[in-house]
């Protein structure tokens, strides 16, 4: 069972997504890679005389199942048109891609079944109910009517009381969870999640966390984009980040943050102090008056104690200690030069 933390309430979601084999496959061993590339490249003709566009460079990378994946990349990096090529919306220029295994060009039919995306996007019919979209995208997969399961999955989305409401009338929020509904009606083993809580309030957000924990939880591979890098950071065991259409780094979280050999350490002290002691002369120190040491070291070369017996010897009293360290926005300025919210709009859009 996976849980959603309703606003008023918890609801239960029965196993929607992976009783049968997803897109209706035979019981096959799954692959280990969710997604692969290999040399993937997409280059947009220019418009009005410009020179064409290269969204993508030859990216290679490799997914591999049950991961939370993070794929971050500033505005205009290339993000959209991985998607989008995965999701057969966008035509590749050369490479290789597969998705649960299958061929993206020459198994179109099995790779497109393989994977549900939520669009960043709220393109959702308005004149349409919830009930009628699953319908009808159950109906786009080929999914039997004696198999579909609508009711289970609007009120897994606690959208049972809407079903029948056109959509138009829906919030921003419940119009997010009717996407999410809509990508998993075919119960794929893969779900991308492009932005998902762009533009939705905190509650929802946390809702949509629980969600993907909880896929997650029981083998489902989850690709996210987002430009909260808090997100990224608390739901993705590995991550990507793609710039200018290149793969400037992959790796496991963990490893990303242990990049930046940076630290901060705050020291409060009973003293009043005017001027950084001597005895801390050697160690990168900044006074805040009047009672603050802002000491910044490479752990790799500076160990904690070492700081901590400068302190003592300096003859002065800690009161309190707190500590920073690098973080996935740091990675991030650090790789790309830039911030995520930076760059020209995804390549993607701009073409289409």
């Amino acid at each position: 069972m996976i849980r959603i933390a309703a606003p008023h309430s918890i609801v239960r979601i029965p196993d929607i997504m992976h009783d049968a084999q997803p897109g209706g496959a035979s019981h096959e061993e799954p692959p280990a890679l969710a997604i692969r590339a290999q040399g993937l490249s997409k280059t947009y003709r220019g418009l009005g005389g410009e020179a064409p566009k290269k969204a993508l460079k030859a990216i290679d990378l490799e997914i591999p199942r049950g991961s939370v994946f993070g794929l971050l990349g500033p505005n205009g990096a290339g993000k959209s048109t991985f998607i989008n090529i995965l999701a057969g919306l966008v035509i590749k220029s050369g490479g290789m891609a597969q998705v649960w295994g299958h061929d993206i060009d020459r198994e179109a039919r099995a790779a497109r079944a393989a994977i549900g995306v939520v669009p960043q996007e709220l393109n959702i019919d308005p004149f349409f109910t919830p009930r009628e979209l699953l319908e009808v995208q159950a109906g786009l997969f080929g999914v039997p009517r004696a198999e579909r399961r609508t009711d289970e999955i609007l009120a897994a989305l606690s959208l049972s009381d809407k079903a029948d409401a056109y959509a138009r009338s829906l919030s921003g929020g419940m119009r997010r969870r009717l996407l999410v509904a809509k990508a998993i009606v075919h119960d794929p083993p893969v779900l991308v999640l492009d932005e998902p809580t762009a533009g939705v309030d905190v509650e929802l957000r946390r809702q949509l966390w629980t969600y993907v924990r909880s896929l997650a939880a029981r083998g489902t591979t989850v690709l996210l984009t987002t430009h909260y890098l808090e997100e990224a950071q608390e739901l993705c065991d590995r991550i990507a980040i793609i710039d200018r259409g290149e793969l400037v780094a992959h790796d496991s979280t963990e490893a990303l943050l242990r990049r930046l050999d940076r630290k901060e350490l705050a020291i409060t002290v009973a003293e009043e102090l005017t001027a950084v002691p001597a005895e801390m002369a050697e160690l990168s120190v900044e006074l805040a008056p009047p009672r603050r040491l802002i000491v910044r070291y490479k752990p790799s070369a500076t160990r904690i104690g070492d700081i901590l017996a400068a302190v003592r010897a300096a003859g002065l009293t800690i009161s309190d200690l707190s500590t920073e360290e690098s973080d996935l926005e740091d990675i991030f300025l650090a790789l790309t030069g830039r911030s995520v919210a930076e760059g020209a709009p995804d390549s993607a859009s701009a073409a289409e």
